[in-house]
């Protein structure tokens, strides 16, 4: 099976690598961990906007797959990372698509109102457009 596990730095992501370690069978396991770095959002017309640096660095995002690769190798499962820039939506689907990917594994972040107007909801987009089964992983609520 090969799977795509879409991750960013938050805890929604963290449940969505021990989702994959605990749910899925190693043997025969192809996995991907992909990263996408977004532009920042500018709410300012293209004539007045200026230059705003990306949220976060190459360094810091190839450390985050890193991580996330080293918990799936502690737990036997062998994985490839790649850290991509762009719309991390559209990234995702057609990432999946070139992969062939079986499932793509994603944290959800459960925002609504105002936040999902602004920002979107990641994993909703991901769902609609995936070539192949998603799972979307999240917290459990105490």
């Amino acid at each position: 099976m090969k799977l795509l596990l879409a991750i960013d730095d938050s805890k929604y992501s963290e449940a969505a690598v021990q989702a994959v370690i605990t749910n899925h069978k190693k043997e025969g396991l192809e996995a991907r961990v992909l990263h996408v770095i977004e532009p920042p959002v500018s709410l300012t017309p293209p004539e007045v906007a200026v230059f705003v640096p990306p949220r976060e660095s190459e360094e810091e995002a190839q450390a985050l797959v890193a991580k996330a690769v080293s918990a799936l190798g502690s737990a036997g499962i062998n994985a490839k990372t790649s850290v991509m820039h762009g719309d991390a939506k559209s990234i995702i689907v057609d990432y999946a698509k070139g992969f062939e990917a079986d499932l793509i594994v994603l944290g959800s972040h459960g925002r609504k109102g105002i936040d999902r107007f602004l920002v979107g909801s990641m994993s909703e987009a991901v769902l609609r457009h995936a070539p192949c089964s998603v799972e979307i992983v999240r917290l459990p609520v105490h």
